[in-house]
């Protein structure tokens, strides 16, 4: 596909947005808090966590090769999720199934209340995303791809403008907004790719590696950007490669190998009295000891 090449400023662009049949928003019930009277005094109780995405023996193949073996998953409103795994656990196959960019061969997506695939207006109307291997229009500006965002997900010109420009300062993309994607650095480019995910304020963000490629001072940015909005009710779901970093800030996390969750729950329920490194390391068949080596030791003149 050949990306546009667009010459007008952002306010300007054109946008010609598909026919599609919108079907009624799914109506979510409120949270609310229970009381229970305990010994003659009446407590309140935590609230319900209402479920924003659940996942049902989802399953792909791919000829021969089964990537995902039947994942179930369910993630509760103002969860900050991490997904670990090694290479090849599937993890990206099932953020893609997830997302709605790959169709499963078995199994359930839910958010919100709405089916991924018998329902996917309403269930991606609330979803964020930043996919694996992004493509983007990237002979936009990074003004124009955040204003063309934000227009496809109907927000008026001037809401799209406001959060353009709250998005850029808190992501450091002021100064690089009249440049073309293509010339973005990739730290950059992931960092204009989330804004450009958030820009629509979704109730759920689904975010396959987001710190690769972003330097530190940088990821602390997004890192308290995304705490901000999970502690405003948002959430998060996330995969990643770094152990420290999802163990930091993450409080929930699912443990991936040969496409099957071996463990999942609260990071303290998971990862128990180690670290989550060492836990995701046993869990995934341990560490292998490196025999048969010890030509490494005698070191050549």
């Amino acid at each position: 596909m050949t990306d546009p090449v667009v010459e007008t400023e952002p306010e300007e662009l054109a946008v010609v947005e598909p026919v599609v049949e919108v079907e009624p928003a799914v109506e979510i019930e409120p949270v609310v808090e229970v009381e229970s009277v305990v010994e003659g005094e009446t407590v309140a109780l935590p609230a319900a966590r209402e479920t924003v995405l659940k996942i049902s023996g989802l399953v792909k193949r791919f000829d021969d090769k089964t990537a995902v073996a039947g994942i179930d998953l369910e993630i509760e409103a103002g969860s900050f999720f991490g997904i670990v795994g090694p290479n090849g656990a599937g993890k990206t196959t099932t953020l893609s199934m997830v997302t709605g960019l790959l169709r499963p061969d078995a199994g359930t997506v839910v958010v919100h209340g709405a089916d991924v695939w018998a329902n996917p207006v309403v269930a991606k109307r609330t979803m964020g995303v930043l996919p694996d291997r992004l493509r983007l229009f990237d002979r936009l500006t990074g003004a124009q791809l955040l204003y063309y965002s934000g227009i496809l997900h109907g927000l008026e010109k001037s809401v799209v403008r406001s959060r353009s420009a709250d998005l850029s300062a808190a992501f450091g993309l002021e100064d690089s907004l009249d440049r073309l994607v293509s010339d973005y650095s990739a730290g950059m480019t992931k960092k204009i790719a989330i804004a450009a995910a958030m820009i629509h304020s979704p109730r759920l963000l689904v975010l396959d590696e987001p710190f690769e490629s972003v330097d530190p001072v940088s990821a602390a940015n997004v890192i308290e950007i995304l705490q901000k909005y999970v502690a405003a009710g948002g959430t998060v779901v996330m995969s990643s490669h770094t152990m420290n970093l999802i163990e930091r800030i993450c409080d929930s996390v699912a443990v991936v190998v040969n496409g099957a969750v071996l463990a999942t729950g609260t990071m303290a329920e998971v990862r128990g009295d180690k670290s989550l490194e060492d836990r995701f390391v046993e869990l995934a068949g341990g560490r292998k000891a490196a025999e048969g080596m010890e030509w490494l030791h005698k070191f050549s003149d």
